[in-house]
């Protein structure tokens, strides 16, 4: 059996407050992450997410469990654990005096990589920051210093990339760049773990996925199984003619007449079947000219579980 990237084994943060309160930012937190997986963790604001990653970098002291990074034990193989994670945090902190170039070459002395082994050339060409190669950190663009963070994250070639929040700011075309080169990284073996606010990117790069909400994971699994459980579809019918009332046979449904001649019905694929949705639609009498049947999307899935934790 392959170890994973990341074993995380009753892992919990609790903060004390000036007149003693607890605060638990992470609960009993159980959580493995496949090798060469594209693991997605989500969660609202404050969730937890953070915590992790920071307790991952050494910059947040967990207060119990068990942290593997590649086979390394976090409290006791901590330098070994440091070489193996790549960490792109959300705020975009360089150091302004120094050029695109001067910043990873020097990241890369910092891991104690020789210069003939340096790939600094190889990723300034790579993330398409060739042009500003010469240019201080201080002039770059948004975009273009969040390309410099991943790039001095990836210069002791990590086996595990963390990228927290990593478009946040980043125009269409910076973000298209960037994901491509990150899944070469991962077609190449690299486990990806990505934090993000825009679940449509989760939904499209990310195979597993695992929910943290009020600090505890609330759901972990492959993205197919997470989307088979959702409780709610939709599909569309669009009719030949206009429709002014539901059918006597349909009224059992969650049914919504929509514009142009549009029946929508939301369903539980667990309890109801399409093909009797079907049944039933041609039997009340209406005419279908097509049918628009939505899959299901990460959204739909996060929503429906973060809401009912919340409940």
């Amino acid at each position: 059996m392959t170890q994973p990237a990341i074993s995380i084994k009753n892992l919990s943060k609790t903060y004390t407050s000036k007149d003693g309160g607890k605060k638990h930012a992470l609960k009993n937190i159980n959580l493995e992450i496949p090798q060469g997986s594209f693991f997605g963790l989500l969660g609202p604001n404050g969730a937890g997410k953070s915590t992790i990653i920071n307790i991952l970098a050494g910059l947040t002291l967990k207060s119990e469990g068990e942290i593997n990074v590649c086979g390394f034990d976090l409290d006791k193989q901590t330098r070994q654990v440091k070489q193996s994670l790549g960490i792109v945090p959300q705020e975009l902190i360089l150091d302004p005096f120094f050029t695109v170039r001067e910043a990873l070459d020097f990241h890369a002395g910092y891991y104690g990589i020789p210069k003939s082994k340096r790939r600094t050339g190889e990723i300034i060409d790579a993330l398409s920051l060739k042009d500003k190669s010469e240019v201080g950190a201080r002039r770059l663009s948004g975009g273009m210093r969040r390309r410099l963070l991943i790039g001095k994250a990836l210069v002791h070639t990590p086996k595990v990339l963390i990228l927290d929040e990593p478009t946040a700011g980043v125009d269409i075309e910076l973000r298209r760049q960037l994901w491509d080169y990150v899944r070469k990284l991962n077609a190449n073996g690299t486990t990806i773990v990505l934090t993000t606010h825009y679940l449509e990117e989760a939904d499209e790069l990310c195979d597993q996925i695992a929910i943290i909400n009020h600090g505890e994971i609330v759901a972990a699994n492959s993205k197919e199984k997470l989307l088979a459980h959702l409780e709610n579809k939709m599909i569309i019918f669009r009719l030949s003619s206009e429709i002014t009332q539901i059918p006597a046979n349909l009224q059992s449904y969650n049914c919504k007449i929509l514009k142009n001649n549009r029946l929508e019905i939301q369903y539980n694929p667990a309890e109801v079947q399409i093909s009797k949705i079907l049944e039933e639609v041609t039997k009340s009498g209406l005419l279908i000219t097509d049918i628009i049947s939505e899959d299901a999307k990460l959204e739909d899935i996060f929503m429906q579980i973060t809401s009912k934790k919340a409940a």
